[in-house]
């Protein structure tokens, strides 16, 4: 049974934090570490000790954590950024708050012994021979990985210690790596009489300096009664910090608001979710009437909860290849359910967040496409633009200049973007256009039928996309000041377009009246561009209506061949355009270059969110490859020898663990049926009460589902009684 952890978590703001710079200020950012890995990196914020960043994330990892970790940073041009203050967050604190965290916390101060990474490598051995001078003897072989630089060179000077009843050994002192492989043992001996099944053995790392004191690496404690039940212990252990209490300076370093969520699950065999995945096929394969497993789930869940069922859902039918059926199912009982046209798909409902979902998952490339040139050249420009009739007359005419130019860029790129507009979209919204046809028939609602897309097209995914670009990932950060007001005037221009201009003049901000007649020009050509958009044969194949295979990511990257271990030349790397897809990877010399070659060695970019996203890329697209190497050395065979760990076999095991656990949650997460099925059977075992009090009106559907979730719940008890008795067997420190 497997586990999938997610984490979600949101830097929301910070306040009252200290100047660092000579100006009485500080330009503050936040460094994410879960355990010991950088997973994200939010934008600066220049001269502001009270930032708002909003940024948000989801990390998938199925192996779990340890702790998560903010730390605050003060962006310094020349020189070293300074450090402000952590907030560290383990595993335990955060899964005890079963509705997530959402709080104030203080930073604390950093200190160097807490600071702490890597893992150590232990094989201790417990011996009693008649034959020794001492009645028990400790024998230690042990290594190291991933340990932190101490140096200024980058590397650290690491020994071993072993320490127990006031008696300690020492290995020899390995220079000028943080991957130290020990060809020594240790040896502890001590009498009968000092022994103790209820002390511990501690293995503690320092890196050696030849001036001042020794710098701590880390720690790992071993409780002697697991020796006595395991008299060879070895394995791979986290080294820990020394455990000081950490002191939050009684908010002298200021504070963050943050909001943290965990979601952890056992991911039972396919086999056991299938009567689920049956019950939701059939309900749009062959609905006998509108009480249906969909029907009783929207009516179950909260509307807090209803965006990520929505997305689940998109997921499993995607999976399925149904996506088409489960739409217009959704789509055809809302509108059926809608007397009033002026509020078709207002609301918060399953089939509004579906469609906000399935865009999102299935056209990101396309709204890439579309956007990123006319997006990227905005943020270039950087040009003032104020409508506000405060502002100076000349400011404004020269706005209204711009802000046109700008908007008809944007339409234009739309309306000659229908071939490039995923299959699946098309026919979604040429079924939307026929059941909102079927439904309102009367000539005066003859514009319903394009403002049903339109709502959707515009309002809900090209609008927020200029208005947002980091969480649609055009850029990789958020828009100065200047930027954000001109991307927040045409999005509220490019709203009006999708409204078909019929709210003109009605709202509250008149002072937008200047754009009118350029929204008004392009709403005439948006209705012949929605004609076209459905103007697709919709008996395609359901099950052919969405590719897998698209780019997950593509960019600059710096490619460089290995030549052997000779030094690296000036010009060894060469500047090239990377594209993955979740079938290959291959570089180009530009962007639009046809000769594509298959990459042999990339160096990933230094800026911290871009190789993120690059990692986690590469991760999801070979997350089911089961050749992946479980080890690699991060250094170059260079004087024969591996720079990292100093090993000289050049064909030698790699000395650190490949990270493949960690990948950022966005629209090109790999399908995994069986964690979406997860995901739906923990939201209906919620629900169980709700689901017998409406049992009258959907009796056979809440007893079949009923069912099946307590087959799910059984199955669960019995995977989760074997692990224990498995885990009983043998217990380890972690």
């Amino acid at each position: 049974m497997a586990k999938n952890t997610s984490l979600y978590f949101r830097i929301v703001e910070g306040r009252n934090l200290p100047a660092k710079d000579v100006s009485g200020t500080s330009d503050p950012y936040c460094i994410v570490k879960v355990d010991n890995e950088v997973v994200a990196r939010t934008a600066t914020i220049w001269k502001n000790l009270n930032p708002f960043w909003g940024e948000e994330y989801t990390l998938h990892m199925p192996m779990g954590f340890h702790t998560l970790t903010f730390y605050v940073m003060d962006e310094d041009t020349i020189g070293h950024d300074d450090v402000i203050g952590k907030i560290s967050l383990s595993k335990e604190v955060i899964a005890n708050q079963s509705k997530g965290l959402d709080n104030w916390l203080n930073l604390t101060r950093v200190d160097p012994d807490e600071e702490v990474q890597g893992e150590i490598h232990v094989a201790l051995e417990l011996h009693r021979e008649a034959q020794r001078t001492c009645g028990i003897c400790f024998v230690l072989h042990v290594s190291c990985r991933d340990l932190a630089p101490r140096d200024i060179t980058g590397t650290s000077d690491p020994f071993t210690r072993i320490l127990y009843n006031n008696l300690s050994a020492e290995t020899s002192i390995i220079k000028k790596t943080r991957f130290p492989h020990w060809d020594e043992t240790l040896e502890l001996c001590l009498d009968e009489a000092g022994e103790s099944e209820l002390g511990s053995v501690t293995l503690e790392v320092w890196d050696w300096d030849m001036v001042g004191k020794n710098d701590f690496l880390g720690k790992v404690e071993i409780p002697m009664s697991c020796l006595y039940r395991t008299p060879l212990l070895q394995g791979w252990f986290r080294l820990l910090p020394l455990g000081n209490s950490e002191d939050d300076a009684g908010g002298k370093l200021g504070a963050l608001r943050l909001k943290v969520r965990l979601a952890e699950e056992r991911i039972l065999p396919s086999l056991y979710y299938q009567p689920l995945i049956d019950l939701l096929v059939e309900a749009v394969i062959s609905p006998v009437d509108d009480l249906t497993p969909l029907t009783l789930l929207e009516e179950v869940t909260t509307v807090e909860s209803r965006q990520d069922i929505a997305m689940t859902l998109v997921k499993i039918y995607l999976g399925q290849g149904l996506v088409v059926p489960f739409l217009d199912y959704l789509n055809t009982r809302e509108v059926h359910h809608t007397t009033d046209p002026n509020t078709l798909f207002r609301s918060n409902s399953l089939a509004s967040k579906a469609m906000e979902q399935f865009m999102k998952a299935v056209g990101m490339i396309y709204l890439h496409e579309v956007l990123k040139p006319i997006i990227n050249h905005i943020f270039e420009e950087k040009k003032y633009i104020e409508l506000d009739p405060s502002s100076e007359a000349e400011v404004r005419d020269s706005s209204v200049g711009m802000l046109q130019m700008y908007l008809t860029t944007i339409m234009e790129a739309i309306v000659n973007s229908v071939s490039q507009c995923p299959l699946a979209m098309r026919v979604v919204f040429k079924q939307l256009h026929k059941r909102v046809e079927e439904q309102f028939p009367e000539p005066e609602n003859e514009d319903v039928k394009y403002l049903a897309i339109s709502g959707f097209f515009f309002l809900r995914f090209f609008a927020p996309a200029i208005l947002t670009p980091k969480l649609f990932h055009l850029r990789d950060h958020h828009a100065d000041t200047r930027t954000s007001r001109t991307l927040l005037l045409l999005a509220k221009a490019l709203q009006s377009v999708g409204n078909l201009g019929l709210q003109l003049g009605h709202g509250k901000e008149q002072w937008m009246a200047p754009l009118h007649p350029i929204i008004l020009c392009s709403v005439a050509s948006i209705k012949d561009f929605l004609d076209k958009l459905i103007d697709v044969d919709h008996d395609v194949p359901q099950r052919a209506a969405y590719s897998p295979s698209v780019t997950i990511r593509e960019g600059f990257l710096q490619k460089h061949k290995a030549d052997g271990p000779q030094l690296l030349k000036r010009f060894a790397f060469k500047k090239r355009y990377f594209w993955l897809s979740s079938e290959t990877l291959s570089y180009a010399k530009t962007p639009d270059s046809c000769q594509k070659v298959v990459l042999s060695f990339a160096s990933l970019p230094q800026n911290v969110n871009e190789l993120n996203q690059w990692l986690s890329a590469i991760r999801k697209a070979s997350i089911y490859n089961e050749h992946m190497l479980p080890s690699f050395h991060p250094g170059a065979h260079h004087g024969n020898k591996w720079t990292c760990c100093l090993q000289a076999d050049r064909t030698a095991l790699g000395c650190s663990r490949t990270h493949s656990a960690v990948t950022l949650g966005d629209w090109s997460d790999p399908l995994d049926p069986d964690a979406e099925a997860q995901t739906i059977y923990k939201e209906l075992l919620q629900v169980e009460v709700p689901m017998l009090e409406r049992s009258e009106r959907f009796c056979a559907v809440a007893s079949r589902l009923l069912n099946v979730v307590l087959d799910l719940e059984r199955a669960h008890t019995s995977f989760q009684r074997k692990e224990r008795e498995e885990a009983n067997s043998l217990i380890l420190p972690q």
